[in-house]
């Protein structure tokens, strides 16, 4: 039994799981293409921006992504570096697609955040930060495109510090600026990774050594205690796209990464170490292979030892879940998972059984928490140009709205079904996808009601105002009843009224509460 046990926590210890968060267009995709070359992951680092033909990024895999040249979905991808297995899941960096991230969040043991060198810190980098910081996220900042016309080094800590609020301790430092730049020195190892051919005599080289000292002198040694309480962040400088930097940030993960965090549940706190298996659905992804029109829940062990073949209590719907088939994956790409531990993520092929937000146990009655799902900002009622691909059209909402593409609303009134969205991007994928995964071409019309929210009471006084608001109320993918308002004052003055009921604008799995 101890031997179990030893190896168990070994090979928990052995994981790092992290997001890699970004502004768009600060070098996050072309981040994450460079460490998984630099992990051996890949034999050939793609270009976000590359010619049609040329070879796209591995971690945007969707049409739409390829098309655009952003990330839509988040990716996952598990590759084993200095000894230690890592799951990088590669976020959406538009704003527009937002809800992926946030859910993705849950499901991290820290966070990279890419700082592009010229812009600094950028409005959705601040919001990201702020969702860390609610989750007590460890984060490594990563200041990249240190090879183009840039801020001061200093000025751009000065920046991260005073705006998140956030300690920062560079563990390396640029040598030489935009087209003068060589690589970094690391300032606790206190040596060099620089360009091939670069000596360390060169003069921009010995130039460095006074500003190390200044970074010595005026800022915190590293501290691992209170980067892992989310007090400081470590600092790199580099260039993702000349792959400077990228293996400074990787050793770092692998000597002071955090290890599998313990995860909440409605029930208690479930310790990465525990030898039974737990995990959380965090993400659903459909047709992934369009040949057999596969859907794929993404799940976050949270503890204990997964083996393939091995039978799970659905918490949601206390039926037995037989694991069969579960997979490793490399963006599109996967392989069989014969075992797993916490802290991986594995895919798990199943047929709309598995919801996002759902928990899979050995037999204890638990459900994880702080799975969220946001007031849309944006309502389209859907319209249907063939009225013969009706039936197709309500299946192939239900799934995309599974799977968390949009949010979707049936009126009581039995009027069609509404769509909600953070972002108008979303529709266009809606629409994409509608139109080449299933055959359906449809289109929108503007509704009245510009605000959603969830109700929470009693079950008598629930129903006693459903039945005065008839028009205004829809159910949710999961039945729960949301009341629509035309305006923001119709709905603070409904809100007002109410003085029995809460209506809240954030959703989690079994739980709804105001942001």
């Amino acid at each position: 039994m101890l031997d179990t046990v030893q190896s168990l926590d070994k090979e928990i210890s052995r994981r790092r799981t992290f997001a890699i968060i970004s502004h768009p267009d600060a070098g996050k995709t072309t981040l994450t293409e460079r460490i998984l070359h630099a992990g051996g992951a890949i034999q050939m680092a793609g270009n976000v921006r590359a010619k049609r033909e040329q070879r796209r990024t591995r971690s945007d895999w969707m049409n739409i992504e390829k098309d655009r040249g952003i990330s839509v979905v988040t990716s996952v991808m598990t590759f084993e570096y200095g000894g230690c297995i890592f799951n990088l899941l590669d976020t959406p960096g538009h704003e527009d697609f937002s809800e992926d991230t946030y859910r993705t969040l849950t499901a991290v043991d820290a966070a990279v955040m890419v700082i592009d060198a010229a812009k600094g810190i950028e409005a959705r980098t601040r919001k990201l930060f702020e969702i860390c910081r609610l989750r007590d996220i460890p984060i490594v900042t990563f200041i990249n495109k240190m090879d183009r016309e840039s801020q001061d080094p200093f000025e751009l800590l000065d920046e991260v510090a005073s705006t998140l609020a956030l300690e920062t301790t560079p563990l390396t430092w640029p040598v030489g600026r935009a087209a003068k730049f060589l690589g970094a020195y690391d300032v606790r190892k206190q040596t060099m990774r620089l360009k091939q051919g670069i000596p360390e005599t060169d003069d921009r080289v010995i130039a460095l050594k006074e500003e190390v000292e200044l970074v010595k002198a005026a800022l915190p040694e590293f501290n691992i205690d209170d980067f892992k309480a989310g007090f400081l962040t470590p600092v790199f400088f580099g260039s993702a796209i000349k792959e400077l930097g990228v293996h400074d940030l990787l050793d770092a993960l692998v000597e002071f990464g955090p290890s599998p965090r313990n995860q909440e549940s409605d029930q208690r706190l479930v310790a990465a170490n525990e030898p039974s298996m737990t995990a959380l659905v965090f993400k659903i992804q459909a047709n992934m292979d369009p040949n057999h029109r596969d859907r794929i829940a993404f799940a976050r062990i949270c503890s204990g030892r997964l083996e393939r073949g091995m039978k799970l209590k659905h918490t949601r719907t206390g039926k037995t879940f037989a694991l069969h088939t579960p997979q490793f994956f490399f963006a599109q790409d996967r392989q069989l998972a014969e075992e797993a531990f916490a802290g991986d993520v594995v895919g798990i092929p199943n047929h709309g059984t598995l919801r996002i937000g759902d928990t899979l146990t050995e037999g204890e009655e638990l459900q994880f928490t702080g799975v969220p799902y946001f007031a849309p900002e944006i309502l389209r009622r859907v319209r249907l140009a063939d009225a013969m691909k009706a039936k197709k059209l309500k299946q192939a909402l239900i799934e995309l709205a599974e799977e968390g593409v949009v949010q979707l609303f049936k009126p009581q009134d039995g009027s069609s079904p509404i769509v909600g969205v953070v972002g108008i991007l979303q529709l266009d994928v809606l629409q994409t996808r509608l139109k080449h995964e299933y055959g359906v071409e449809i289109g929108f019309d503007t509704v009245s009601f510009t605000q959603v929210r969830w109700l929470e009471g009693e079950k008598n006084k629930i129903e006693k105002f459903i039945n005065s608001n008839r028009s205004a109320i829809a159910d949710d993918i999961d039945g729960d009843p949301v009341f629509l308002a035309t305006s923001e004052f119709m709905m603070q003055r409904t809100v007002e009224m109410q003085k029995d009921l809460k209506f809240h604008d954030i959703k989690q799995i079994g739980i709804v509460k105001n942001s």
